[in-house]
């Protein structure tokens, strides 16, 4: 025993040491890591959905090469999708969330942000929303996407890149305009939710607050999202989402301006497309049924 009480008091101090060096480096970093998960993994390829698929490399302008996956419709197209995905992974295995429009005549392009499958860089913030932008720019020079109607449709993490995007792009009068924007389990703000998931772990649970307000709160989706009218917006959020909670989507819809959509779901977290019912909704939506 009289051994026993040092060591135990030393990896004690020791771990202690570890918590302290970690949240003294959130605090000097930010925590915005919290919100990217990507890795470099091919899960899947379009055309083992038997898609057609261009693969796309666009250049960021602070230099980065971002990669990307046209799918055109199946045939004559009705409009084009442009889609952002959430924090994990990367396209290959987000491609399922898409996968079923080309079939219905609309034409998709899927990227991703940097540091995400083979995109060049590491994500953070800032470069994930320029990502956004430079993406979206990309695709309205393509001359089969200038005379249909186009739409974003932005999941979870991609969602908040995406109302900011769109709110910009609506403020500043872009051409081609957007024809409507597409939400799926997004959470409300950058800070918000980084707060909650913070909360939600013991040790992290005390600097909730001081940890959270390292993450900009300049891109608050419910702050941001009113901009985007008179496009239509479209929420979309589970009751059974585990990831991001129901009221997140709540707050998004009171928050956005008229024209807007509310649709309840029932799946979990980044499912919905798989009930084609959730599918018939978002089209109907789309060609403004």
């Amino acid at each position: 025993m009289a051994t026993r009480t040092p060591r135990l008091l030393l990896t004690t101090l020791r771990t202690l040491a570890g918590l302290t060096a970690a949240f003294t480096l959130l605090l000097q970093t930010g925590c915005s890591s919290v919100f990217f998960y990507p890795d470099q993994v091919t899960y899947i390829t379009p055309d083992r959905l038997n898609l057609d698929y261009e693969n796309v490399f666009v250049e960021t302008p602070d230099g980065e090469t971002l990669h990307g996956w046209w799918l055109p419709a199946s045939s004559e197209p009705k409009g084009t999708v442009y889609f952002l995905h959430g924090n994990a992974q990367n396209i290959s295995s987000h491609i399922m969330n898409v996968a079923w429009l080309p079939e219905k005549r609309y034409n998709v392009f899927l990227i991703d942000y940097r540091g995400y499958g083979r995109s060049t860089g590491a994500p953070d913030i800032e470069g994930t929303l320029h990502d956004a932008e430079t993406g979206l720019r990309w695709l309205v020079d393509q001359p089969d996407v200038q005379s249909q109607p186009l739409f974003l449709l932005g999941q979870s993490l991609g969602g908040a890149l995406g109302t900011a995007l769109a709110s910009e792009w609506v403020k500043r009068d872009e051409q081609p305009p957007l024809d409507g924007v597409i939400l799926d389990g997004t959470f409300s703000g950058f800070r918000a939710i980084a707060r909650e998931k913070l909360g939600d772990f013991w040790l992290t649970w005390p600097l909730q607050i001081p940890l959270s307000w390292t993450i900009t709160d300049e891109y608050e989706a419910y702050e941001r999202i009113g901009d985007i009218s008179p496009v239509p917006v479209m929420v979309i959020h589970s009751v059974r989402d585990g990831i991001i909670p129901f009221h997140h989507g709540k707050r998004l819809y009171e928050a956005a301006e008229e024209p807007k959509t509310f649709l309840q779901t029932d799946t979990p977290h980044a499912s919905t497309f798989v009930i084609p019912g959730y599918q018939d909704e978002v089209l109907e939506f789309m060609e403004g049924e």
